[in-house]
């Protein structure tokens, strides 16, 4: 495995790199709260065949946290910008969760402008469909966002109490989203930014009849973040797309199942060889 950066005008883009350089391309992006290395065990899977890239993208990792009011056209820019600066060509673009939907608005721009940096896209648990249940689901965590460490002096207080209540699975999740969302700007943006269902502005489902490279989509039938329905639109919207459902497997599928989902890549791929 390989580290490194690029320049991308003014943010750092951190991938890192399995296989060989000669090989064709798989672009990895990660989901929600994910970065680069959430890939490895299926980028080892894979890095025989093909040049495997994971990169971190805008907001996450080591790639460049700027304080922004996040859409998903901010990553789609800056995958786009990496693309180029890798001077990489007939690229397999395969996105994860959130990942899955930059993943998806890229193919749509790419429709819109007759750009031609995609040749296959793959859709693994893809977020990115309008639902508005979704919107204020997370209202509950908004008070551990809050930039005073009265909050850190409330859940070091609760910890003994959480211990003698049997909550401290419950204390554990707390106490890391806490960690985690001050590291991720992208989930705090996205906690705060989207209150209200009119929010949800950058959604794909209405352009995804646009996408006009082969698509593969791979739901997790257990999947309790992205609901299979979302799955499905993507499955059934996106034309002449090959959708696969894996009876077993939950939002963790890309390291779960990952010996299933590089074999249905590998299969998805076999005709560009």
């Amino acid at each position: 495995m390989q580290k490194s950066t690029v320049q991308l005008g003014q943010y750092e883009a951190a991938y890192i790199e399995y296989g060989v350089q000669d090989n064709p391309v798989l672009l990895f992006l990660h989901g929600f709260l994910g970065e680069s290395s959430l890939w490895r065990l299926l980028m080892e899977r894979l890095a025989d065949r093909y040049r495997c890239i994971a990169l971190d993208l805008l907001g996450f990792g080591r790639s460049s946290k700027p304080k922004l009011k996040y859409t998903i056209w901010h990553q789609t820019a800056f995958v786009s910008e990496f693309i180029a600066a890798l001077k990489l060509t007939n690229v397999t673009l395969i996105g994860h969760s959130y990942g899955g939907w930059a993943s998806s608005a890229l193919a749509i721009e790419q429709a819109d402008t007759n750009a031609f940096l995609l040749e296959y896209l793959i859709l693994i648990a893809p977020a990115g469909i309008r639902d508005d249940s979704f919107v204020g689901r997370y209202n509950y965590m908004r008070p551990i966002l809050w930039e005073t460490p009265v909050v850190d002096w409330v859940l070091t207080g609760l910890k003994p109490l959480a211990k003698v209540l049997g909550q401290q699975k419950t204390y554990d999740q707390v106490a890391m989203a806490r960690r985690e969302f001050g590291k991720q700007p992208v989930a705090k943006s996205f906690i705060v930014d989207r209150l209200r269902p009119e929010d949800a502005i950058d959604t794909v489902e209405k352009g995804i009849h646009k996408i006009a490279v082969p698509t593969l989509v791979i739901a997790g039938a257990q999947d309790t973040t992205i609901p299979l329905w979302h799955c499905e639109t993507y499955g059934h919207g996106v034309p002449g797309a090959k959708f696969e459902v894996l009876p077993e497997a939950d939002h963790d599928l890309i390291r779960t199942d990952c010996d299933q989902i590089s074999n249905l890549i590998a299969l998805f791929l076999t005709p560009s060889l």
